[in-house]
């Protein structure tokens, strides 16, 4: 078994800030046991407009949010799923939300592009987002096979498109996010729970949670889930981490008690 944790920020628009406070989170979490820790969506900036991102962004491989996340991973010698970052992308006013996967050395050994974009008008407030205006979509889903078991990931907007899953034949799937106060507590614990259920694996859901500079609330309650949909951790506000022992033996067991991967008729082309 291995402990892994999710962080849970209310980042500022000040990237010093926001990197002070990560790596503060993610000592307790190691000297807690964590072996891999996830970081939330835009762990290093909100910014108080949704532009502020592209003046934040780095070249892909060079850049201080990036050298931070390798620091990090090598000093404390944990994996760190890095939230996401911008990353230039291919037009000069977008960037990629990038999450950078750093092994316990330090090297990068992977790299999500958020694939579904959050533009949506919230029902039952005057809340408008826009990603698509800022940032471009990724085209590929990303697995890869660690310690811990095949990890999956994905990013916030990504979890309410269950087919996303279908494909990654994951063990764990890490999903760091950056929910509203509003779909969070219409629609967070379920949709999580569900893809835990539905996939039979582990959840990783590191989310911001609070109050940020910009005016923007978040709904926190960052969780570690089982492959039978239980809540191990929560964290409900503010900032903190969750963590808990993501046991393959007992993964095994669920998964061959209740064969429903095997059972499918229908598939994802």
């Amino acid at each position: 078994m291995s402990r892994c944790a999710a962080i849970q920020m209310a980042s500022s628009p000040n990237v010093s800030a926001n990197l002070l406070e990560a790596e503060k989170l993610i000592a307790e979490a190691v000297k807690a046991g964590a072996k891999l820790v996830a970081l939330p969506e835009n762990f290093a900036l909100m910014g108080d407009h949704e532009l502020d991102k592209i003046k934040a962004k780095e070249v892909d491989g060079s850049g201080p949010i990036q050298s931070f996340l390798a620091a990090v991973a090598k000093k404390y010698g944990v994996w760190v799923v890095g939230g996401t970052i911008p990353i230039a992308g291919d037009a000069s006013n977008k960037v990629r939300a990038a999450c950078l996967i750093y092994n316990d050395q330090g090297e990068r050994v992977a790299r999500y592009d958020k694939v579904h974009l959050f533009d949506v008008s919230v029902p039952g407030s005057n809340d408008v987002y826009r990603e698509s205006d800022s940032i471009e979509p990724g085209a590929d889903m990303q697995v890869i096979d660690t310690p811990f078991g095949r990890v999956g990931i994905a990013v916030c907007y990504d979890l309410r498109f269950p087919e996303f899953f279908r494909k990654m034949g994951m063990d764990i799937l890490i999903i760091p996010s950056a929910f509203t106060a509003e779909t969070g507590a219409a629609h967070w614990e379920l949709l999580l729970r569900a893809r835990a259920v539905e996939n039979l694996c582990y959840v990783i859901a590191p989310n911001q949670g609070g109050f940020h500079l910009n005016g923007r609330k978040t709904f926190g309650h960052s969780m570690v889930i089982d492959p039978w949909g239980v809540v191990l951790d929560c964290y409900k506000t503010g900032g903190g981490f969750v963590s808990a022992e993501i046991d393959l033996e007992r993964l095994e067991k669920v998964r061959s008690a209740f064969p429903a991967l095997n059972h499918r008729r229908f598939f994802c082309e």
